[in-house]
């Protein structure tokens, strides 16, 4: 297994002005004994704990180091606070005093452990989990034995426990049974969450009343046990929430009598209001964001500073407040640079974060990536090695620049610049190429539609690429030397991927064929004559992003079949359950995950082992 030397550093380089950061470094003298994918992953670059007075004032940081931790709860003596770090690189859980002393690890697992509470006694901690079945499931956790039982033990997710003064029941949200419903004229998910209790034991399971086609989310209770506060907003919004300007939607903060099912409702109007607590019999303290700040606001009339801060929980006493920090800002913040190691569930595979698109040489040395500043996102090409040293931009254009590959003789990259999502049918993009040094950049597509995500045939002559009109659309295969044009498929296809053998293409299709259970996108291949259609995948959530290894033998792709992984509106600029990254065998057998984490990984690429010769076959001219 390949040793890591972790270093935190800030390696200052300029590339569009942004500073690059390399927190997990392989040893360039290391032999690489293992697979290595680059793979695209949306991650905060910093997530501290912070402690405060409770409207936030006079912070200070409450467990040292440069770790991403996050999501915080006080016990109900104050005395200790549980929270998830990912310091030993999968999500686990923590608990520490109040005053920053006694860290302890509380599991270890390679699953997803997540939003832990403490119980009034201490002696035990409800958390989520994705340990038994990728979706996440309410797990308790006995302290003093460490032993784990899952409690909910349900299809879909469950979220956010949180334990009565009693201990006699845990409030939790969950999408159970709802499915995962498209937003509307999109493929992305909603998500529709219920307020539930159960017992400790696993029995006496309930769903809270709630107002028709909205969601509820982060239940707390008030101290006497009566009443639970949660906020509320409508399914409709829960995809814009996590987008740009999300914060301007309207949510409520609502509270419900557990026993007579009486509402009431605190803060109405726009503005997004999150994360609500009792701190006091008739006072609730929550957060309303705003862009990438928040602040922390009050029933009785007081505000705090704006600042960059997320998932508070307040202390029962209601003194102290403990949030982190660093996510708001640094989430897409484009500053992790190729070679940064990512986490993998399969010993057999180093991830490595690659940027935008990532692609690599087929003698293993070069990635290229659509680069990612906050000035000029995917905007421009960056051949760099594959240690993450010597960047050079060989490619810029106004418009997006997306879906990279190389030929096999490592002469040529393809990618498609144009307008990909907005305003795609007034500004059609094109597929190009272009030398690794940046030379004879040239389009191979012209006319109306727009072309993307390209793929070149094993001996270089073709490229299969995505295209789209308003009337038409599928996968099209352009002759590179005469540009002439054939059709492969005509149905909602992208994103293809032709096999290093070239009998076949890997691609996405969203189908609506009744045959099969679900309406999402789904892996398919194909022969290159457009015979022998077969699918690969079939699940509840989106498959995408295919990608066959070096020998042809096993395709990569990101699937968002588990679920969210937390309520919706509380997933940072994050706009879907996004996604887990899996490996199959070529036939579609064998599917499994390669990742198990809150983040979108997305775009893998396989590198070819060091000293693989390219192919010859290439004719690019």
């Amino acid at each position: 297994m390949i040793r890591y030397l972790r270093i935190a550093f800030v390696m200052s380089i300029v590339l569009g002005g942004a500073a690059l950061l390399a927190r997990y470094r392989v040893p360039a003298d290391e032999p690489a004994t293992r697979e290595r994918v680059f793979v695209d992953e949306y991650r905060p670059m910093r997530s501290e704990l912070m402690i405060a007075d409770a409207d936030g004032t006079n912070p200070r940081k409450l467990v040292p180091g440069a770790e991403l931790d996050y999501n915080a709860s006080f016990s109900f003596d104050d005395q200790w606070i549980v929270f998830t770090s990912e310091r030993h690189e999968s999500a686990d859980l923590f608990r520490v005093r109040a005053d920053g002393t006694g860290l302890e690890r509380l599991t270890d697992d390679p699953a997803y452990d997540d939003q832990a509470a403490l119980s009034p006694d201490n002696r035990q901690v409800a958390f989520v989990s994705t340990r038994d079945h990728g979706s996440t499931d309410i797990h308790v956790l006995d302290v003093a034995s460490r032993a784990v039982r899952n409690l909910t033990n349900d299809a879909g997710g469950d979220f956010r426990p949180s334990w009565s003064p009693d201990g006699q029941l845990i409030a939790f949200t969950s999408d159970r049974g709802t499915g995962m419903p498209h937003s509307a004229g999109r493929w992305e998910h909603l998500q529709t969450t219920s307020v539930y209790l159960i017992k400790p034991d696993g029995t006496g399971l309930r769903k809270l009343p709630q107002e028709p086609e909205t969601t509820a989310g982060s239940p707390r209770w008030s101290a006497d046990g009566r009443r639970l506060v949660f906020y509320e907003m409508p399914v409709k919004d829960t995809f814009d929430v996590r987008g740009a300007g999300g914060d301007r939607l309207p949510s409520r903060i609502v509270s419900i009598d557990v026993a007579t099912g009486a509402r009431t409702v605190h803060v109405t109007g726009p503005g997004l209001n999150l994360s609500p607590q009792f701190v006091g019999p008739d006072r609730i303290a929550y957060v309303a964001r705003t862009g990438r700040t928040a602040m922390l606001t009050f029933t009785s009339g007081e505000q705090g500073a704006a600042s960059d801060i997320a998932q508070p929980a307040w202390s029962h006493d209601g003194r102290q407040v403990v949030y982190h920090a660093g996510q708001l800002a640094t989430m897409h913040h484009y500053a992790y640079m190729p070679g940064t190691t990512l986490l993998s569930r399969d010993p057999g595979f180093d991830l490595v974060y690659g940027s935008g698109f990532p692609a690599v040489s087929p003698d293993g040395r070069s990635l290229v990536v659509s680069e990612r500043t906050p000035s000029r996102d995917r905007m421009s090409l960056v051949v760099w090695d594959t240690d993450g040293t010597n960047p050079r931009r060989i490619y810029r254009d106004e418009r997006s620049v997306m879906g990279l590959e190389w030929s096999r003789d490592g002469r040529w990259i393809t990618f498609g610049t144009g307008s990909f999502f907005l305003e795609r049918s007034s500004r059609p993009a094109r597929i190009m190429v272009v030398s690794p040094d940046g030379a004879d950049a040239r389009a191979v597509t012209s006319g109306p539609g727009n072309a993307g995500f390209p793929s070149f045939s094993p001996d270089g002559t073709q490229i299969v690429y995505r295209f789209w009109t308003d009337v038409a659309g599928g996968l099209r295969i352009v002759d590179v030397a005469t540009e002439a044009v054939r059709t492969l498929t005509t149905e909602y296809d992208t994103l293809p991927n032709w096999s290093p053998g070239g009998d076949r293409i890997v691609f996405n299709r969203f189908d609506k064929d009744s045959r099969f259970q679900h309406d999402e996108f789904d892996i398919y291949s194909i022969r290159p004559d457009g015979t022998d259609l077969r699918r690969l995948t079939d699940s509840e959530g989106n498959d995408s992003h295919p990608f066959y290894s070096p020998d042809g033998n096993h395709i990569l792709w990101s699937s968002s079949r588990f679920g969210f992984k937390d309520e919706a509106p509380l997933t940072i600029f994050t706009p879907q359950p996004y996604a887990e990254l899996f490996i199959m065998n070529a036939d579609g057998t064998g599917q499994r995950p390669l990742t198990d984490n809150q983040y979108e990984d997305g775009t893998p690429a396989w590198q070819p082992r060091a000293g693989a010769r390219p192919s010859q076959l290439s004719q690019v001219r």
